[in-house]
């Protein structure tokens, strides 16, 4: 797996940032365009409101491109050019007969600081991605990294996890999971809107105690490939496990845009899994809701191995 996480750095919130407030400003423009022509000192002519109309679905489309983008740097210098757009606009409206010179310069200055950290948030997401090449060849790829301490020896988790039938034990959206073969497996899985999707694996690479790397196989209805690693936590405190994974949706960047907008991006689904693959390795119990007292016991698959149970207190 690469190193480059994009979802984590400083840079990639910025970006998330920025698109979110492309969405909320194009969807004001669409539904009040008399509004922001007052607030922004044009008149709001007809022609005003086709055109802020027409600039509300152009944010709209630029902040999906952001948010719904593995590389988001092609979708932060769209808005770029989209800002530059904007403050030709204000200035031109700013500078008519008809416009309010003192909003329109306020405007403006506000959508120059937004148009400054446009540039900066793009160049740096461009250099990033010069230093891993590895990872800007990757087309249409979603990167996703996660990690949590279980309070359980190495060899516990690894066995639980090893055992691919457990799967669905903690990962909600998961149907079920059929071992092949030593090295291959066959998932089924929900997906946003009631879909179902398929698709075989297979082990790439293994090492007892430390690392688990998979593919899905040709003719996957989500490719997919990732690494999962075993380390003993710092202070004696369990096992620390590292899940990274790619993958492509399954309709695309606008798929996980839907996604996302649902609350079913696997994002959020791969660091709810961690989370109660600990709860059950740990308390042998699995939530059914974040509710309180939601909880069912876990009972093993016949194919898992026993768990241990530990008698060390887990520290607050």
């Amino acid at each position: 797996m690469t190193d480059y996480r994009q979802d984590s750095s400083s840079s990639d919130r910025l970006a998330v940032g920025l698109g979110w407030f492309s969405l909320g400003l194009g969807l004001a423009e669409i539904v009040a365009p008399d509004r922001v022509a007052r607030l922004v000192g044009v008149p709001a002519t007809d022609r005003t409101l086709t055109v802020l109309r027409v600039m509300g679905l152009r944010e709209i489309a630029a902040g999906a491109g952001v948010l719904a983008a593995s590389n988001r740097a092609p979708g932060m210098w769209s808005r770029v050019a989209g800002d530059a757009l904007d403050l030709g606009l204000l200035v031109a409206g700013m500078t008519s007969a008809t416009g309010d010179a003192r909003r329109g310069a306020l405007a403006t200055v506000a959508v120059s600081g937004v148009a400054v950290a446009d540039v900066v948030c793009a160049r740096r997401l461009s250099a990033s991605r010069r230093r891993h090449p590895r990872a800007r060849g990757r087309t249409g790829y979603v990167h996703v990294a996660a990690v949590t301490t279980i309070r359980r020896p190495v060899q516990d988790v690894y066995d639980f996890w090893r055992d691919f039938e457990n799967f669905p034990r903690f990962m909600r959206h998961l149907e079920s999971v059929r071992v092949l073969d030593a090295d291959r497996s066959r998932w089924r899985a929900r997906a946003p809107a009631g879909t179902i999707v398929e698709w075989d694996a297979e082990i790439l690479g293994e090492r007892p105690n430390e690392s688990i790397s998979w593919r899905s196989l040709p003719g996957a209805d989500v490719r997919n490939r990732g690494a999962v690693r075993f380390a003993p936590a710092p202070g004696d405190r369990g096992t620390e496990v590292r899940v990274e994974l790619e993958y492509v949706p399954p309709a695309g960047t606008l798929g996980r845009m839907v996604a996302k907008l649902f609350g079913e991006a696997p994002e959020q689904q791969v660091r709810d899994d961690l989370r109660r693959v600990k709860q059950l390795l740990e308390t042998g119990e699995v939530p059914v809701s974040d509710g309180p007292d939601l909880s069912r016991p876990a009972q093993p698959a016949e194919r898992s191995a026993p768990a241990r149970t530990s008698t060390e207190e887990v520290p607050s």
